[in-house]
Protein backbone atom coordinates (compact mmCIF):
# COMPACT_ATOMS: atom_id res chain seq x y z
CA UNK A 1 0.00 0.00 0.00
CA UNK A 2 3.01 2.14 0.42
CA UNK A 3 5.30 0.76 -2.51
CA UNK A 4 3.83 2.80 -5.18
CA UNK A 5 4.59 6.36 -3.33
CA UNK A 6 8.06 4.86 -2.43
CA UNK A 7 8.83 4.39 -5.82
CA UNK A 8 7.87 7.24 -7.17
CA UNK A 9 9.98 9.51 -4.72
CA UNK A 10 12.88 7.27 -6.10
CA UNK A 11 12.55 7.92 -9.47
CA UNK A 12 12.37 11.49 -9.17
CA UNK A 13 14.88 12.18 -6.75
CA UNK A 14 13.95 15.72 -6.34
CA UNK A 15 11.11 17.87 -8.30
CA UNK A 16 12.18 19.48 -11.16
CA UNK A 17 12.33 22.94 -9.56
CA UNK A 18 14.46 21.98 -6.50
CA UNK A 19 16.61 20.08 -8.90
CA UNK A 20 17.29 23.58 -11.64
CA UNK A 21 17.93 25.33 -8.40
CA UNK A 22 20.29 22.97 -6.86
CA UNK A 23 22.29 22.72 -10.27
CA UNK A 24 22.43 26.12 -10.71
CA UNK A 25 23.61 26.68 -7.03
CA UNK A 26 26.46 24.60 -7.48
CA UNK A 27 27.63 26.24 -10.30
CA UNK A 28 27.38 29.54 -8.89
CA UNK A 29 29.34 27.87 -5.82
CA UNK A 30 32.01 26.20 -8.14
CA UNK A 31 32.23 29.37 -10.26
CA UNK A 32 32.30 32.22 -7.95
CA UNK A 33 35.04 30.24 -5.56
CA UNK A 34 36.79 29.79 -9.28
CA UNK A 35 37.11 33.66 -9.34
CA UNK A 36 37.61 34.01 -5.51
CA UNK A 37 40.59 32.34 -5.51
CA UNK A 38 42.02 32.89 -9.25
CA UNK A 39 41.56 29.56 -10.00
CA UNK A 40 38.97 28.92 -12.16
CA UNK A 41 40.48 27.23 -14.92
CA UNK A 42 41.40 24.01 -12.65
CA UNK A 43 37.48 24.11 -10.54
CA UNK A 44 35.15 24.97 -13.25
CA UNK A 45 36.00 21.18 -15.05
CA UNK A 46 35.33 19.39 -11.96
CA UNK A 47 31.71 20.50 -13.00
CA UNK A 48 31.97 17.65 -15.35
CA UNK A 49 31.65 14.96 -12.28
CA UNK A 50 28.12 16.33 -11.70
CA UNK A 51 26.30 14.54 -14.00
CA UNK A 52 27.90 11.27 -13.04
CA UNK A 53 26.32 12.05 -9.20
CA UNK A 54 22.93 12.72 -10.92
CA UNK A 55 22.79 9.60 -13.05
CA UNK A 56 23.01 7.53 -9.73
CA UNK A 57 20.12 9.08 -7.94
CA UNK A 58 18.10 11.08 -10.46
CA UNK A 59 15.59 10.57 -13.43
CA UNK A 60 17.01 10.28 -17.10
CA UNK A 61 15.33 13.82 -17.98
CA UNK A 62 17.58 15.10 -15.25
CA UNK A 63 20.74 14.01 -16.06
CA UNK A 64 19.95 15.03 -19.14
CA UNK A 65 19.60 18.63 -17.60
CA UNK A 66 22.43 18.33 -15.52
CA UNK A 67 24.92 16.72 -18.82
CA UNK A 68 23.95 19.88 -20.91
CA UNK A 69 23.95 22.29 -18.16
CA UNK A 70 27.61 21.38 -17.16
CA UNK A 71 28.80 21.01 -21.12
CA UNK A 72 27.80 24.67 -21.42
CA UNK A 73 29.39 26.35 -18.20
CA UNK A 74 32.42 24.26 -19.37
CA UNK A 75 32.27 25.88 -23.02
CA UNK A 76 31.57 29.59 -22.22
CA UNK A 77 34.33 28.95 -19.09
CA UNK A 78 36.61 27.83 -21.34
CA UNK A 79 35.75 30.82 -23.93
CA UNK A 80 35.50 33.23 -21.48
CA UNK A 81 38.94 32.56 -20.05
CA UNK A 82 40.93 31.79 -23.24
CA UNK A 83 43.57 30.06 -23.62
CA UNK A 84 44.82 27.38 -25.94
CA UNK A 85 42.13 27.02 -28.19
CA UNK A 86 42.95 22.79 -29.27
CA UNK A 87 42.85 22.11 -24.91
CA UNK A 88 39.70 24.13 -24.80
CA UNK A 89 37.84 21.97 -27.02
CA UNK A 90 38.93 18.80 -25.72
CA UNK A 91 37.92 19.84 -22.17
CA UNK A 92 34.50 20.67 -23.67
CA UNK A 93 34.57 17.38 -25.92
CA UNK A 94 35.58 15.25 -22.91
CA UNK A 95 32.35 17.36 -20.85
CA UNK A 96 30.56 16.62 -23.68
CA UNK A 97 31.44 12.74 -23.90
CA UNK A 98 31.25 12.09 -19.99
CA UNK A 99 27.90 13.35 -20.42
CA UNK A 100 26.36 11.27 -22.70
CA UNK A 101 28.25 8.34 -20.90
CA UNK A 102 26.04 9.53 -17.71
CA UNK A 103 22.94 9.86 -19.52
CA UNK A 104 23.06 5.99 -20.71
CA UNK A 105 24.49 5.01 -17.17
CA UNK A 106 21.20 6.42 -15.80
CA UNK A 107 19.02 4.75 -18.11
CA UNK A 108 20.00 1.24 -17.50
CA UNK A 109 19.55 1.90 -14.00
CA UNK A 110 16.36 2.66 -14.14
CA UNK A 111 15.30 0.03 -16.94
CA UNK A 112 16.96 -2.14 -14.65
CA UNK A 113 15.01 -0.80 -11.23
CA UNK A 114 11.94 -0.93 -13.45
CA UNK A 115 12.60 -4.29 -13.97
CA UNK A 116 13.19 -5.49 -10.37
CA UNK A 117 10.28 -3.52 -9.23
CA UNK A 118 7.96 -5.44 -11.59
CA UNK A 119 9.68 -8.75 -10.35
CA UNK A 120 8.59 -8.00 -6.69
CA UNK A 121 5.70 -6.72 -7.56
CA UNK A 122 4.31 -9.75 -9.54
CA UNK A 123 5.51 -11.77 -6.76
CA UNK A 124 3.46 -9.98 -4.22
CA UNK A 125 0.44 -9.84 -6.56
CA UNK A 126 1.43 -13.74 -6.88
CA UNK A 127 0.73 -14.28 -2.81
CA UNK A 128 -2.27 -12.43 -2.95
CA UNK A 129 -4.28 -14.32 -5.23
CA UNK A 130 -2.69 -17.91 -3.91
CA UNK A 131 -4.01 -16.26 -0.43
CA UNK A 132 -7.55 -15.44 -0.29
CA UNK A 133 -8.93 -12.37 0.52
CA UNK A 134 -10.26 -11.57 3.98
CA UNK A 135 -12.53 -11.46 5.55
CA UNK A 136 -13.72 -15.48 5.56
CA UNK A 137 -16.95 -16.80 7.08
CA UNK A 138 -17.19 -20.08 8.59
CA UNK A 139 -20.42 -22.28 10.81
CA UNK A 140 -17.91 -21.11 14.24
CA UNK A 141 -16.39 -18.17 13.22
CA UNK A 142 -15.59 -14.72 11.09
CA UNK A 143 -12.15 -14.27 10.15
CA UNK A 144 -10.88 -10.78 9.36
CA UNK A 145 -7.26 -9.31 9.52
CA UNK A 146 -5.11 -7.78 6.70
CA UNK A 147 -2.04 -8.89 4.89
CA UNK A 148 0.80 -6.95 3.13
CA UNK A 149 3.33 -8.58 1.72
CA UNK A 150 6.39 -6.37 1.09
CA UNK A 151 7.34 -4.92 -2.75
CA UNK A 152 10.30 -2.71 -1.41
CA UNK A 153 12.47 -5.49 0.34
CA UNK A 154 15.07 -7.65 -1.45
CA UNK A 155 12.26 -9.34 -2.30
CA UNK A 156 8.87 -10.31 -0.53
CA UNK A 157 8.88 -13.06 2.44
CA UNK A 158 6.57 -15.67 3.23
CA UNK A 159 3.61 -14.66 5.15
CA UNK A 160 0.62 -17.45 4.70
CA UNK A 161 -2.52 -17.74 6.30
CA UNK A 162 -5.83 -20.17 5.53
CA UNK A 163 -9.49 -21.17 7.16
CA UNK A 164 -10.81 -24.20 6.46
CA UNK A 165 -14.52 -25.42 7.48
CA UNK A 166 -13.83 -29.04 7.89
CA UNK A 167 -16.62 -31.88 8.95
CA UNK A 168 -14.87 -31.61 12.88
CA UNK A 169 -15.01 -27.75 12.35
CA UNK A 170 -13.25 -24.89 11.79
CA UNK A 171 -9.42 -25.10 11.11
CA UNK A 172 -6.90 -22.02 10.96
CA UNK A 173 -2.99 -22.12 10.05
CA UNK A 174 -1.24 -18.77 10.13
CA UNK A 175 2.41 -19.37 9.39
CA UNK A 176 6.09 -17.47 8.42
CA UNK A 177 8.70 -19.01 6.23
CA UNK A 178 12.34 -18.39 6.42
CA UNK A 179 13.92 -15.96 4.55
CA UNK A 180 12.59 -13.95 1.68
CA UNK A 181 12.81 -14.30 -2.21
CA UNK A 182 10.63 -16.37 -5.08
CA UNK A 183 11.97 -19.88 -2.96
CA UNK A 184 10.26 -18.85 0.07
CA UNK A 185 6.60 -18.42 -1.66
CA UNK A 186 7.55 -21.75 -3.08
CA UNK A 187 7.67 -23.66 0.70
CA UNK A 188 4.82 -21.38 1.07
CA UNK A 189 3.15 -22.44 -1.40
CA UNK A 190 3.94 -26.23 -0.62
CA UNK A 191 2.63 -25.79 3.18
CA UNK A 192 -0.94 -23.98 2.08
CA UNK A 193 -1.47 -27.01 -0.59
CA UNK A 194 -0.64 -29.76 2.30
CA UNK A 195 -2.81 -27.68 4.98
CA UNK A 196 -5.63 -27.36 2.38
CA UNK A 197 -5.92 -30.99 1.78
CA UNK A 198 -5.47 -32.33 5.49
CA UNK A 199 -7.65 -29.89 7.06
CA UNK A 200 -10.58 -31.71 5.65
CA UNK A 201 -8.95 -35.15 5.33
CA UNK A 202 -6.96 -35.80 8.51
CA UNK A 203 -9.10 -36.59 12.10
CA UNK A 204 -7.10 -34.99 14.86
CA UNK A 205 -5.14 -31.70 14.40
CA UNK A 206 -1.60 -33.39 14.92
CA UNK A 207 -2.36 -35.42 12.27
CA UNK A 208 -2.69 -32.36 10.02
CA UNK A 209 0.74 -30.77 12.05
CA UNK A 210 2.00 -33.73 10.65
CA UNK A 211 0.98 -33.93 7.11
CA UNK A 212 2.45 -30.20 7.09
CA UNK A 213 5.55 -31.76 8.50
CA UNK A 214 6.30 -33.80 5.67
CA UNK A 215 5.16 -30.97 2.90
CA UNK A 216 7.92 -29.10 3.96
CA UNK A 217 10.57 -31.73 4.30
CA UNK A 218 9.73 -32.93 0.67
CA UNK A 219 10.16 -29.51 -0.53
CA UNK A 220 13.04 -29.09 1.10
CA UNK A 221 14.28 -32.66 -0.52
CA UNK A 222 13.38 -30.48 -3.65
CA UNK A 223 15.42 -27.56 -3.06
CA UNK A 224 18.30 -29.62 -2.25
CA UNK A 225 18.35 -31.10 -5.60
CA UNK A 226 17.76 -27.73 -7.35
CA UNK A 227 20.27 -25.39 -5.48
CA UNK A 228 18.03 -23.80 -3.39
CA UNK A 229 18.11 -23.23 0.22
CA UNK A 230 16.32 -25.78 2.76
CA UNK A 231 13.67 -23.56 5.14
CA UNK A 232 11.94 -24.51 8.37
CA UNK A 233 8.36 -22.91 8.50
CA UNK A 234 7.20 -21.92 12.31
CA UNK A 235 3.18 -21.86 12.07
CA UNK A 236 0.10 -21.73 14.24
CA UNK A 237 -2.65 -24.35 13.84
CA UNK A 238 -6.06 -24.18 15.32
CA UNK A 239 -8.93 -25.97 15.55
CA UNK A 240 -12.45 -24.51 16.24
CA UNK A 241 -15.22 -26.62 17.53
CA UNK A 242 -18.76 -26.13 17.43
CA UNK A 243 -18.60 -25.44 20.97
CA UNK A 244 -16.27 -22.77 21.01
CA UNK A 245 -13.06 -24.75 22.20
CA UNK A 246 -10.07 -24.11 20.32
CA UNK A 247 -7.08 -26.69 20.27
CA UNK A 248 -3.57 -25.31 18.98
CA UNK A 249 -0.84 -26.93 18.21
CA UNK A 250 2.29 -24.22 18.19
CA UNK A 251 5.25 -24.81 15.97
CA UNK A 252 7.75 -21.84 16.68
CA UNK A 253 5.30 -19.00 16.56
CA UNK A 254 3.69 -16.04 17.86
CA UNK A 255 1.37 -17.27 20.29
CA UNK A 256 -2.63 -15.67 19.86
CA UNK A 257 -3.95 -13.28 22.07
CA UNK A 258 -7.83 -13.53 23.61
CA UNK A 259 -9.42 -10.59 23.73
CA UNK A 260 -12.71 -10.76 25.98
CA UNK A 261 -14.42 -8.07 28.34
CA UNK A 262 -12.02 -5.02 28.23
CA UNK A 263 -9.37 -7.63 29.17
CA UNK A 264 -6.43 -8.94 26.81
CA UNK A 265 -3.78 -11.34 27.08
CA UNK A 266 -1.37 -13.82 25.32
CA UNK A 267 -3.09 -17.48 25.35
CA UNK A 268 -0.42 -19.97 27.44
CA UNK A 269 0.20 -22.78 25.08
CA UNK A 270 3.23 -24.15 26.88
CA UNK A 271 6.63 -24.34 25.42
CA UNK A 272 6.32 -23.96 21.49
CA UNK A 273 7.70 -27.10 19.32
CA UNK A 274 9.84 -26.84 16.75
CA UNK A 275 8.83 -25.42 13.60
CA UNK A 276 7.75 -27.18 10.60
CA UNK A 277 11.04 -28.77 8.75
CA UNK A 278 13.01 -29.61 11.80
CA UNK A 279 11.04 -32.32 13.33
CA UNK A 280 13.76 -34.76 12.44
CA UNK A 281 16.40 -32.60 15.50
CA UNK A 282 13.90 -33.73 18.13
CA UNK A 283 12.84 -36.58 20.28
CA UNK A 284 10.16 -34.55 21.13
CA UNK A 285 6.94 -34.69 19.42
CA UNK A 286 4.19 -31.84 19.01
CA UNK A 287 1.25 -31.88 21.18
CA UNK A 288 -1.74 -29.98 21.27
CA UNK A 289 -3.04 -27.06 23.86
CA UNK A 290 -6.66 -26.02 24.58
CA UNK A 291 -8.44 -23.16 25.89
CA UNK A 292 -11.44 -21.63 25.71
CA UNK A 293 -12.90 -18.86 23.13
CA UNK A 294 -15.70 -17.80 24.60
CA UNK A 295 -18.71 -15.82 22.98
CA UNK A 296 -18.01 -12.17 21.95
CA UNK A 297 -14.58 -12.60 22.05
CA UNK A 298 -11.69 -12.06 19.78
CA UNK A 299 -8.51 -14.11 18.70
CA UNK A 300 -6.00 -12.60 17.46
CA UNK A 301 -3.51 -14.09 15.51
CA UNK A 302 -0.36 -12.56 13.63
CA UNK A 303 3.66 -12.96 11.99
CA UNK A 304 6.51 -11.67 12.97
CA UNK A 305 6.50 -8.75 11.08
CA UNK A 306 3.95 -7.21 13.64
CA UNK A 307 6.09 -7.81 16.92
CA UNK A 308 9.63 -7.36 15.56
CA UNK A 309 8.89 -4.21 13.88
CA UNK A 310 11.55 -1.44 15.40
CA UNK A 311 10.59 2.04 15.76
CA UNK A 312 13.38 4.96 14.79
CA UNK A 313 15.10 4.54 17.89
CA UNK A 314 15.34 0.07 17.84
CA UNK A 315 12.56 -0.50 20.46
CA UNK A 316 9.92 -3.53 19.31
CA UNK A 317 6.90 -2.55 18.34
CA UNK A 318 4.07 -3.16 22.07
CA UNK A 319 1.64 -5.62 20.93
CA UNK A 320 0.43 -6.52 23.66
CA UNK A 321 0.37 -3.11 25.20
CA UNK A 322 -1.57 -1.76 21.85
CA UNK A 323 -3.66 -4.37 22.17
CA UNK A 324 -4.87 -3.59 26.10
CA UNK A 325 -5.67 -0.17 25.08
CA UNK A 326 -7.78 -1.53 22.11
CA UNK A 327 -9.75 -4.24 23.85
CA UNK A 328 -13.01 -2.01 23.54
CA UNK A 329 -12.48 -1.64 19.94
CA UNK A 330 -14.80 -3.48 17.51
CA UNK A 331 -12.75 -6.54 15.72
CA UNK A 332 -13.74 -5.29 12.34
CA UNK A 333 -11.26 -2.13 13.32
CA UNK A 334 -9.08 -3.84 15.16
CA UNK A 335 -6.75 -4.84 12.28
CA UNK A 336 -6.99 -1.31 10.29
CA UNK A 337 -6.41 0.42 13.62
CA UNK A 338 -3.35 -2.28 13.94
CA UNK A 339 -1.88 -1.41 10.52
CA UNK A 340 -2.06 2.86 10.95
CA UNK A 341 -0.32 2.46 14.41
CA UNK A 342 2.00 0.07 13.21
CA UNK A 343 2.94 2.77 10.20
CA UNK A 344 2.83 5.46 13.14
CA UNK A 345 5.12 3.68 14.80
CA UNK A 346 7.73 2.85 12.59
CA UNK A 347 7.98 6.02 10.40
CA UNK A 348 7.89 3.28 7.65
CA UNK A 349 7.08 0.86 5.04
CA UNK A 350 7.73 -2.30 7.25
CA UNK A 351 10.59 -3.77 6.39
CA UNK A 352 8.91 -7.40 6.54
CA UNK A 353 5.33 -9.20 5.56
CA UNK A 354 2.19 -8.68 7.94
CA UNK A 355 -0.17 -10.80 8.38
CA UNK A 356 -2.64 -10.61 10.99
CA UNK A 357 -6.01 -12.28 11.85
CA UNK A 358 -8.60 -11.19 14.06
CA UNK A 359 -11.24 -14.42 14.40
CA UNK A 360 -14.44 -13.88 16.57
CA UNK A 361 -17.47 -15.79 17.52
Amino acid sequence: MWSDGQQRRRQSFLSTGTFVAGLGGVTVAVVGLGALTGTAVRLVPLLIFLPSIVSGLGTVRQTVIASVWVVLVVAVSVAYLGGDLGANLVAAGFTAVFGVLSVIGCMYRVQRNQEINRLRSAAAALQRQILRPLPLRTGEVVVDGLYQPVEEDTMVGGDMYEVIASRRGTRVLIADVQGKGLSAIGTAFAVLGAFREAAYRETTLIEVVNALESAVVRHNVFAVHTGEPERFVTALVLDISPEGKVEAVNCGHIAPYLIHDGRVGQVHLGEPAVPLGLAGLTAEPRCGARFAFPPESTVLLCTDGVTEARDPGGSFYPLEERLRAWARVPSVRLAETLSTDLYDFTGAAPPDDIAVLTLRR
